[in-house]
């Protein structure tokens, strides 16, 4: 079998959907010189934690021992599943992330299966015997863009209804008659975020990934800061009005932590939603985002679903508690609009 045979039959993952298959040209099996976002091709070995990949078409594939995958190498950072590294041996490797993460996994939350391991097969290499990486087809930064005013999002871990807080959020201000960016600026490639914002009716969907990383565990502030700069500006370039921005994870993650630390977040964001667990949570949330000179407006996430734990949480904050429904309410999504800068004129 050729190897354009091989790569035509393989499943690539979600994380290669902006790559040109042309570009491949060559391989090697040079896995030591795996840098983060290199595209590798590899075999199913052993099925462990991921019985799935993602495709780039946005939906789930099934996958078996033998099957032929194509994924970036990358680092991730779990606290919910894995650590990993962006190492690829030899002999074997780790699927981190079904988005399509292939690196080395160091630790694992101990309520999850071991990962799935993927036998390493080749590097992919372009016509020059280069590395073909996901940063030969990251988005081109648009300088002259207008930057739309930004709401951030953040959370105090894992699964604290970030994700849910931003599309509805994003739902809210469409019904209101805005134009809606909506970014992922941090975590590991996967759709499942993505595709919950496009269906909300953002105008503007886009995440790290489109910036040439499947990951950004581990990589340099800078890189993940002008990232974030080039989604933005990419928003403002697709027409849209304002943007709301996923930062994963919690507030004490690495690149997290370093990325609301830094007086640039702050001048970035006209808005900040704080999604907790429980009112423990956001009292201790809101006092180290104070630290930081960063008042969220709101809080919400699974503290909002019970209203005991809502009222625990606003009355010791003195922040409002937003359910869902309060997010994709035109009227209170349009107040978020207001003070962020915009004119109700935008909303007509």
């Amino acid at each position: 079998m050729t190897l354009a045979e091989t790569l035509d039959q393989a499943k690539w993952t979600f994380v290669t959907r902006c790559v040109d298959r042309a570009r491949v040209a060559a391989t090697d099996t040079d896995f030591a010189a795996a840098r983060p976002g290199d595209l590798i091709l590899a075999h199913v070995d052993r099925l462990g934690q991921h019985h799935r990949v993602q495709l780039p078409s946005g939906r789930p594939s099934l996958i078996f021992p033998g099957d032929a995958v194509v994924m970036a190498c990358g680092a991730r950072y779990a606290p919910d599943q894995f650590e990993g590294l962006a190492e690829i041996g030899p002999d074997c490797a780790d699927l981190l992330a079904g988005g399509g993460c292939i690196g080395r996994m160091v630790a694992r939350n101990s309520r999850i299966k071991p990962a799935t391991r993927l036998v390493p097969a080749a590097r992919l290499l372009d016509a020059d015997g280069q590395a073909v990486n996901l940063a030969d087809f990251a988005l081109v930064p648009r300088r002259a863009a207008p930057r739309p005013p930004v709401i951030g999002v953040l959370g105090t871990s894992m699964n604290s209804g970030k994700t849910l807080a931003t599309a509805q959020l994003v739902l809210g201000l469409r019904r209101a008659g805005f134009r809606v960016g909506a970014v992922k600026a941090t975590g590991t490639g996967a759709f499942g975020d993505l595709n919950e914002y496009s269906d909300s009716g953002a105008h503007y969907v886009g995440d790290f990934t489109d910036a040439g990383m499947v990951s950004t565990y581990l990589e340099p502030l800078d890189r993940i800061r002008t990232a974030t700069e080039t989604l933005i500006a990419e928003a403002g370039h697709r027409g849209c009005d304002i943007v709301v921005m996923e930062v994963a994870d919690g507030i004490l993650q690495r690149e997290t932590a370093a990325l609301i630390a830094d007086p640039w977040f702050a001048q970035l964001i006209s808005g900040l939603v704080f999604a907790c667990a429980d009112a423990v949570a956001a009292v201790g949330g809101v006092m180290h985002l104070a630290r930081l000179g960063l008042v969220p407006d709101a809080l919400t996430g699974l503290v909002s679903c019970s209203p005991m734990a809502a009222s625990e949480a606003g009355s010791a904050t003195g922040l409002p508690v937003l359910t869902r429904e309060n997010l994709s309410d035109p009227a209170e999504a349009t107040g978020f609009a207001l003070r962020a800068g915009l004119g109700r004129e935008k909303a007509a």
